[in-house]
């Protein structure tokens, strides 16, 4: 069975950490692994963003990446990338014309029109995956929004003309349902978590004597919540709370943090807060070196203003890390209020406080949570998991049923 994924703009060969380099990367990586692993070839169609790439490089045991030129060989922030989508289609017309695959999985909505573009003509079955929809980061954003003009009209129309939507949470349902999808060609299939890396026997890192310690893991932008994170440190601090640190991990490599507008901004966010002693920037932080900085927290927290599923999360609930998160998109479903974590509504500092005070004043229960969201973990968003019901969301549009083009038999 030959899977040809598209993500135009989300190498899964990325360093992790940039302004557009972060969940999309290790799902699209993650799962074409997970597929290769039941004896899928899958090629990763990405854009060519260094000249010093070759054309293809084998990422792994059945998975090869393909970097396709389409715009300058540089870097090139996403939402400028839309001129150059029409080169990327004729190129991927040109090789599924000469090696066709099974099914085209396209990630995000350029990657989507580019596809279905090249995959139509030849009678191949395009399935999708947004990752974020135009509508919902325009009514969180509002004027701020930097997506090309006709964003929205695009994903209507993609909603519409795929042969099957993978959308990867429930909230993602709704939203394409009065989008006009038609609710038979959607499936609900999760991000998931490498469990291999992610887990609780891994050792903590050293810490701070004396404080206790909150962890914030994800992309320095404004939308992912890190200044109400420090708000709420404030908040927390001004109210006699645990004395405790917040250690924000992302952005810049360290020693380019000084140079980092974001940075800069929370660091007067910290100011105004009173916690600037407090607030800890460590900067990019590989995937090697994440599981020992969750796990020498006493909570996670992930507040961002909207989010279309958060890998974050998982990453700190397989390690055994209780999460306090925003109730907002796919961490509805994976934080689960009261056993694995606690919701608080976003750009509520306020509230967020009062959610980590009572949390770090009661081991118990970050004991019980942090448990609980180890075992939802295992039990619910391994890859291999996530790539079997991803396999299974194809059967419909496939020649030959699943076990036979395996050629083994996939149970989730």
């Amino acid at each position: 069975m030959r899977v040809a994924m598209v993500s135009e703009h989300a190498s899964p060969l990325a360093v992790l950490g940039g302004v557009d380099a972060g969940g999309q990367n290790v799902h699209v990586a993650a799962l074409a692994q997970g597929m290769a692993r039941h004896g899928v070839d899958v090629v990763v169609h990405t854009r060519r963003d260094d000249q010093r790439l070759p054309r293809r490089v084998r990422m792994s045991p059945g998975v090869t990446v393909d970097h396709v030129m389409a715009g300058p060989p540089r870097a090139v922030p996403k939402d400028d990338l839309l001129p150059y989508m029409d080169d990327f289609a004729a190129d991927l017309h040109r090789q599924w014309a000469a090696r066709r695959p099974d099914v085209v999985h396209a990630h995000f909505w350029m990657s989507g029109q580019a596809a279905l573009t090249a995959a139509r003509p030849l009678g191949i079955p395009v399935v999708l995956t947004f990752h974020a929809l135009g509508v919902v980061k325009k009514r969180h954003q509002g004027p701020r929004d930097t997506s090309p003009a006709g964003r929205l009209a695009v994903e209507e129309a993609l909603v519409r003309d795929v042969d099957r939507v993978v959308a990867t949470c429930t909230d993602e349902v709704f939203e394409l349902l009065r989008l006009g999808g038609d609710r038979r060609r959607i499936s609900v299939v999760p991000c998931g978590v490498d469990l291999t890396t992610f887990h609780p026997g891994v050792q903590p890192e050293p810490r701070t004597p004396g404080l206790r310690r909150v962890v914030c893991v994800g992309r320095l932008v404004e939308r992912k919540g890190v200044g109400n994170a420090i708000e709420a440190l404030g908040r927390m601090r001004a109210a006699g709370g645990p004395d405790t640190e917040l250690v924000v991990a992302g952005g810049p490599d360290a020693a380019e943090l000084d140079a980092d507008p974001e940075v800069a901004r929370l660091r007067e966010v910290a100011e105004r807060a009173g916690v600037a002693d407090r607030v800890v920037f460590r900067g990019r932080v590989g995937r090697e070196g994440l599981p020992a900085l969750f796990r020498s927290a006493d909570v996670a927290v992930c507040v961002p203003w909207y989010e279309p599923f958060g890998i974050v999360p998982l990453e700190a609930m397989a390690c055994g890390v209780p999460v306090v998160a925003s109730a907002v998109g796919g961490i509805i479903d994976t934080v689960v209020h009261g056993r694995t974590g606690v919701h608080v509504p976003p750009r509520r500092p306020d509230l967020l406080a009062e959610a980590l005070a009572d949390l770090l004043c009661d081991d118990d229960r970050l004991h019980a949570l942090g448990r609980a969201g180890a075992r939802r973990s295992r039990t619910k968003y391994s890859w291999d998991r996530v790539a079997v019901q991803t396999l299974q969301s194809y059967e419909d549009l496939l020649p030959l049923p699943l076990a036979e083009l395996l050629d083994e038999e996939v149970s989730s």
